[in-house]
C-alpha cells in the first residue's frame, strides 16, 4: 500500500483510492496517475493485492477489503481528507465499480478505466460513474465489457459518464486527465 501525497504544507486534500490492473503492483498505479493527481493537489491511494488480482474477482471479498479498510482508516486519522473517490484499471476498475456501488457514500464518484464487469456485494447510496473503454481492446472486449457495464450502471438508475477511445487495453496520460476532470468538477469536487 502507498500514499503519494502532492508537495506542500499539509492541507485537506481529495483522495483518489486506485485499484491496479491483474499482476500489477502499488507502484504501478501510481506511475499511472499519481503525477497528474498530485499536480492537482489530490492524494492517491494505492494498494496492492494480496494475491495476483482482487480478492472479489478471486471469488469473493476478503484480505483485499481488510487491508483496504485499514488502510482507509489510517489516512483518516492522519491526513485531512475532503473526498473519496475509488478507480482503477482493468479488474481493479471491476473492482473499483463493484466497491463503489457497495460504497456509495464513503465514495460517491468512481472512474473505471476498461472494466470488465460490476458484482457489488450491496448498494448503499447513489455514486456517479466515470468509464473509459478502448475499441480495439483485446484482452476486455468493448462490447462485452465496457458497453455492457455502463448500460447495466444506467438501467440500474446510476449517473453514468461513460467514453470510448481508439486504442487497446490501457490507461493513457489523457484518459488520466479526463477522468481527474470530471471527478473534481462535479458540484462535491468543488465543495
Amino acid at each position: 500500500m502507498l500514499l503519494g501525497v502532492p508537495p506542500g504544507e499539509p492541507v485537506p486534500r481529495p483522495l483518489l483510492v486506485f485499484f491496479h490492473g491483474a499482476g500489477g503492483t502499488a507502484e504501478q498505479s501510481l506511475a499511472a496517475v499519481g503525477a497528474f493527481a498530485a499536480a492537482r493537489g489530490v492524494l492517491v491511494l494505492a494498494p496492492t493485492a494480496a494475491a495476483s488480482t482482487w480478492d472479489l474477482i478471486a471469488g469473493g471479498l476478503g484480505r483485499d477489503v481488510a487491508v483496504l479498510d485499514a488502510a482507509l482508516a489510517q489516512v483518516f486519522t492522519t491526513t485531512p481528507v475532503t473526498r473519496v473517490a475509488l478507480a482503477g484499471f482493468s479488474d481493479g476498475a471491476s473492482y473499483a465499480l463493484s466497491i463503489g456501488v457497495a460504497n456509495g457514500e464513503l465514495a460517491p464518484e468512481v472512474l473505471a478505466f476498461s472494466p470488465g464487469f460490476v458484482s457489488s456485494p450491496g448498494r448503499y447510496g447513489r455514486p456517479r460513474f466515470w468509464v473509459s473503454h478502448g475499441t480495439h481492446d483485446r484482452v476486455l472486449p468493448v462490447d462485452r465489457c465496457g458497453r455492457r457495464v455502463s448500460a447495466e450502471l444506467l438501467a440500474d438508475g446510476y449517473d453514468v459518464t461513460y467514453g470510448e477511445f481508439d486504442g487497446g487495453h490501457a490507461v493513457t496520460p489523457e484518459l488520466v486527465t479526463a477522468g481527474l476532470d470530471w471527478w473534481l468538477g462535479s458540484p462535491a469536487g468543488r465543495a
